[in-house]
């Protein structure tokens, strides 16, 4: 069922509870609490716990303390993705987009299909050749579910990036061959239940927003607005991630960090206070109309022991 039309800004926090909360989770986090509160909105808490092999036991609920602690609370959930209903919800979806003849099994391994795109024949990364467009290339294996990509995906205006999509990305997977739902998936059929009227997240997932557009168009829904926030990089230029060992918001309050300190270098990063100060969430409210406008467009190096951007 399409989600009801919604007159009131929504927003969601979708953390994933397979390490712990970084600065750059934390700085997204709060964007999006600073574009809700100030147009008077809600938001939504999800855990995006669709891969239980990658779920840390306690790293769901170590979030929502994390959350506490910084002050950035939340007015619904949280929602599991994992909980029964929203697996039916996300079965219910896979049914009507079969129906309509979006999907098609495909049961070509990666690494197979790889070979195929990593082929010399153009720039960008590699995308999925279309090997089972006609039919399942091993058909005595497991297929996973692929939606049928016909041409460059929906274009969009990104309150950040600006004009965004119109890329050739290949069919994608919507249901995986053990019969997990993929991300993809998932997020579309929450934003819409859910009645998300923004997503905020991070700039690594800019390039995922156009086959999730194609999905909602094909749900017959509307596409959320987007905002995303250009990443957070560790010391050694890369992106701050749990898989590298990004230090945790956790780590810095048990070294005695305190909430304002980290809401202070975390608003300098925004751009709504100097350098080195101290903030409350009303104080980088008060200031957050020129939010967007100001947010620097280029990845940047946050660390509490430098109290700057």
């Amino acid at each position: 069922m399409p989600a009801l039309p919604s007159p009131t800004y929504r927003t969601r926090y979708a953390p994933s509870p397979t390490g712990e909360m970084h600065l750059g989770h934390a700085r997204t986090h709060l964007v999006a609490w600073l574009r809700a509160r100030a147009a008077g909105g809600r938001i939504v808490m999800r855990i995006d716990d669709l891969d239980p092999p990658r779920v840390r036991p306690g790293a769901a609920d170590a979030f929502l303390r994390d959350h506490e602690w910084l002050g950035l609370d939340w007015d619904e959930g949280p929602v599991f993705q994992s909980a029964p209903e929203r697996q039916a919800a996300y079965a219910e979806a896979l049914v009507a987009l079969e129906a309509a003849g979006h999907l098609y099994p495909c049961t070509c391994s990666r690494r197979e299909w790889m070979e195929i795109a990593s082929a010399p024949h153009g720039e960008g990364p590699p995308r999925y050749p279309g090997t089972c467009r006609a039919g399942p290339s091993h058909p005595e294996r497991p297929a996973a579910l692929r939606f049928r990509l016909h041409g460059p995906t929906p274009r969009f205006d990104d309150l950040v990036f600006g004009p965004s999509g119109g890329t050739d990305e290949g069919d994608f997977v919507v249901r995986r061959a053990d019969g997990l739902v993929a991300y993809q998936l998932a997020v579309v059929v929450d934003d819409r239940e859910q009645r998300i009227t923004e997503v905020v997240r991070g700039a690594d997932l800019l390039a995922a927003t156009g086959l999730q557009r194609a999905l909602f168009a094909a749900l017959g829904a509307p596409a959320p607005a987007a905002l995303h926030v250009p990443l957070v990089l560790g010391k050694d230029g890369e992106r701050l991630a749990k898989r590298n060992g990004a230090r945790g918001v956790r780590r810095y309050r048990e070294e005695g960090l305190e909430a304002e300190e980290l809401l202070g270098l975390l608003g300098a990063s925004l751009g709504l206070v100097p350098p080195g100060s101290r903030a409350t969430r009303a104080e980088l409210l008060e200031r957050s109309e020129t939010l967007v406008e100001g947010l620097p467009r280029k990845p940047l190096t946050l660390t509490p022991e430098r109290g700057d951007a």
